[in-house]
């Protein structure tokens, strides 16, 4: 019970997400989430910074309960095993480091206002995607085609949509009309929203962890 109940932490971490994320941007009077990322509603000066900060922290515990599920899940799977451990040290380490480094507002930032808490906030945001690259990964190898097809793509959507909202990101600094760059990024981190929710689901349909193993008939869906 306790291995289905962290399990089902990342199914619900996945619709708290996206919930926080609109209920928080319908709280800024202005903001735009299809030309303004999610990082700006936890910039410094904005209104719904307390809110996300708090908000945010909920979610962060709950992938980390999550990827204990998984890893609880893996017995003898070890590429399952290391991507639980990879979601673990992913969100409880950035988790706690995300509200030190935030990014100030495009105004502040055009007018050379950045400090080094923008620059850590970057590299954040690059140690973040790797580690879910890491865990995406790693958890293709741990089960059977279906699986490994559907976590390449998710894998590609990642890279194509980061891209892109790579390429407008400077543009946020010198507080210039980005249209499209709130759409690249709620693309890319909804695959992996999407993807957490798919492995749960996965996980949830064995019935004990000792059946996890890295047999590729055990493995095969």
């Amino acid at each position: 019970m306790l291995r289905k109940g962290l399990l089902a932490c990342g199914i619900l971490s996945s619709l708290f997400y996206v919930a926080i994320t609109i209920l928080t941007a319908l709280r800024y009077e202005g903001y735009s989430s299809a030309s303004q990322t999610i990082s700006e509603l936890s910039a410094i000066g904005a209104p719904t910074r307390p809110s996300w900060v708090l908000l945010g922290a909920v979610y962060s515990l709950l992938v980390t309960a999550f990827g204990w599920g998984v890893w609880r899940s893996a017995s003898r799977n070890r590429p399952l095993r290391v991507a639980g451990g990879l979601i673990i040290v992913g969100f409880a380490v950035t988790g706690l480091a995300w509200p030190l480094a935030p990014m100030h507002s495009r105004e502040v930032l055009a007018a050379g206002g950045g400090t080094l808490s923008d620059t850590m906030h970057i590299v954040l945001a690059m140690v973040t995607v790797v580690l879910m690259s890491l865990a995406i990964g790693y958890g293709a190898a741990a089960f059977g085609k279906r699986f490994r097809l559907y976590s390449i793509n998710t894998m590609v959507i990642l890279v194509v949509f980061g891209i892109l909202t790579g390429l407008d990101s400077p543009r946020i600094s010198a507080n210039l009309p980005t249209p499209w760059i709130g759409v690249w990024e709620r693309i890319s981190i909804g695959a992996f929203l999407l993807w957490i929710v798919v492995l749960a689901v996965r996980l949830l349909r064995v019935r004990d962890a000792a059946r996890v193993t890295g047999h590729p008939k055990t493995l095969a869906a």
